[in-house]
């Protein structure tokens, strides 16, 4: 596949752009630490929410909706589709709680929430097994689409994709800090999506599809339209409904979607202006996320069963793509050479966008962890700010490596997406309650860890292989994980001591949590003539669940509705539609009723 002169110029000038604003803010973002890493704690919800939504839009999750799509249908997206529950979650309750914190990074918060040498630990551990090992198995991914569209559509070889693709991004990832990476991702976002539709409308148009007529009644498409799952089907009522709406949203932790927010979702979150901001960034990121992106994915995804109805079709097509490379995700990359010149070099250049915009975020959150939670916290604590950002650079340019290699070892989206669940299963509950239940402790987190990654390896390497049992379901792992590490956590919170009386207050008067869970230490503080709450019945927290669940309401009718639409069911569209308006009615009137601090800290 060749692109035309159009093609590398609208590639040239988006390449250019991103290296003039790296370039243009190097000096701003090295003016201390805080600015490299979050901004100066003073950017506006809409850039947030804008970077936040840029993030999650990378060259690996279209792939990765495709994988979904042409293996268990539309409705098998509801593996992801269930942490829109988190994200709401995250909007009502925890965002303007994390914003309180005044932490740096949200591993920080370990030590602002525990005490001893076990918080101490669990910063230091943490830091390195989130910013290095988890960090590069995300980046890794999506390097891994960006080899698969670079071999499919320029015919480049992998070491040759890794090295184009990282370069540029790592620059001026390294140059700009988080500033620079906001504002780059603004635009990268607005044409990623540019891209993605212009995508979809092309495939609808390949002479096979025949358009949307063609392609919704087209023999290998019919079986893969539902949104929802049959009931008659008990596998998949349990694999993509059940586990996921009753399980999986808030058991599971998962970069992005963590349950209390977390990593760069809480970077966004403490680099805003205020709690407003903070709370309209991520309610931003959610509706984007959920409602906006996903339909021209799904498109080009069924569009692909039309044209490459199976692996085999796709091996047939690009003999020189590598065997091991060749599965269900390459269908998304696939239908892109179709494009016509312009076009084509528009949606590579939004492929392009997408893939910077995520790895720019991870290198500089990665880097933050390594750098201000294990360098600056146990290796050298009187380091300048001069120190810390050049430290915070070279790191860049390490992760960035170290992900381009592993990428190499892996074979498909949705093989990464079931191992990260997996080992993050059980320890959502944990972070949920952390906030709202003084008994939690770091030996709850450090058994939760332990005990979830141990479960993973189980199943993962020892259960069949080791120990020649049947395979069992990924929903199943899912399940038989969350309870063991539940389980564990819950125990070992019990026999071990609790966190000091003194770093349970000090936490409590700065975030103001409120709830039940902290009766006790409210009430032990005031026998002692100490005042620990700012306003007294100032907890908000069930208003802000019913403001989660008024949410999803309304991004989810709007996601069907859309889906609805497109397939030509007015009635349902309509019935979704109206469901969707009266619901961003009714949270809009709620939402004014939160408990919200205007001012900057």
């Amino acid at each position: 596949m060749r692109l035309a002169g159009l093609d590398w110029w609208i590639i040239i000038l988006y390449f250019s752009l991103t290296l003039i604003l790296g370039v243009v803010m190097t000096r701003k973002a090295g003016k201390n630490f805080s600015s490299f890493f979050l901004s100066g704690r003073n950017m506006p919800w809409w850039l947030l929410g804008f970077s936040m939504v840029a993030t999650t839009f990378s060259t690996d999750t279209p792939n990765l909706v495709t994988d979904i799509v042409r293996t268990n249908g539309v409705s098998g997206n509801f593996v992801w589709w269930a942490f829109l529950l988190t994200g709401m979650l995250t909007v009502f309750v925890y965002a303007k709680l994390w914003r309180r914190s005044q932490v740096l990074t949200d591993i920080e918060f370990y030590e602002l929430r525990y005490s001893g040498k076990s918080a101490a630990f669990l910063r230091g551990f943490r830091s390195l097994y989130l910013g290095l090992f988890f960090n590069i198995m995300i980046m890794a991914t999506v390097t891994l689409a960006a080899i698969k569209i670079g071999g499919v559509m320029l015919g480049l070889r992998p070491l040759e994709t890794i090295f184009i693709a990282c370069l540029i991004t790592t620059i001026y990832s390294a140059l700009g800090g988080l500033l620079g990476i906001l504002i780059t991702d603004f635009f990268e976002f607005i044409i990623a999506m540019v891209g993605s539709f212009a995508a979809a409308i092309i495939a609808l148009r390949h002479p096979q599809v025949g358009g949307l007529a063609g392609l919704l009644s087209h023999p290998n498409v019919a079986g893969k339209l539902d949104l929802f799952p049959e009931i008659s089907n008990t596998q998949a009522m349990l694999a993509l409904l059940v586990v996921p709406f009753f399980v999986q949203w808030w058991s599971v932790w998962y970069p992005g979607s963590e349950p209390g927010g977390g990593g760069y979702i809480a970077q966004r979150m403490l680099s805003a202006k205020n709690e407003k901001h903070a709370i309209g960034a991520t309610l931003f990121f959610n509706v984007c996320h959920y409602a906006l992106r996903p339909w021209p994915w799904i498109i080009v995804a069924l569009c692909s069963l039309v044209v490459f109805p199976d692996i085999a079709s796709l091996r047939e097509a690009f003999p020189n793509v590598a065997e091991n490379v060749v599965r269900h995700d390459l269908g998304y990359s696939a239908m892109l050479t179709f494009l016509p010149a312009g076009i084509l070099g528009l949606v590579v250049a939004s492929l392009i966008a997408a893939y910077m915009s995520t790895i720019s975020t991870h290198l500089n959150w990665g880097s933050s962890y390594v750098v201000h939670d294990f360098y600056k916290r146990f290796l050298k604590p009187e380091a300048s700010d001069k120190e810390l950002v050049n430290a915070g650079r070279i790191c860049t340019f390490g992760l960035m490596i170290l992900a381009g290699a592993v990428s190499l070892l892996l074979q498909n989206a949705l093989q990464a997406f079931n191992i990260l669940l997996q080992i993050g299963a059980g320890t959502g509950l944990l972070f949920i309650l952390r906030w709202f239940w003084w008994r939690i402790n770091a030996a709850s987190e450090i058994a939760a860890m332990v005990i979830s990654f141990l479960v993973a390896i189980y199943f993962q390497f020892i259960h069949t292989r080791v120990l020649g049992f049947g395979p069992v379901h990924e929903s199943l792992q899912l399940v038989i994980g969350v309870g063991i590490t539940t389980m564990g956590w819950i125990v070992v919170t019990y026999l071990t001591q609790p966190t000091d009386e003194k770093v349970l207050r000090k936490f409590y008067q700065k975030v103001q949590p409120g709830g039940p869970g902290w009766n006790k230490v409210v009430f032990d503080a005031e026998k002692q003539g100490l005042a620990l709450e700012a306003e007294k019945g100032a907890w908000d927290a069930p208003l802000g669940i019913l403001c989660m669940i008024l949410g999803s309401v309304t991004v989810y009718s709007a996601l069907f509705a859309t889906g609805y639409w497109i397939y030509s069911k007015t009635s349902s569209a309509m019935i979704f539609t109206v469901i969707s308006l009266a619901g961003a009615v009714s949270l809009f009137h709620i939402w004014k009723k939160l408990k919200i601090r205007s001012a900057s800290e």
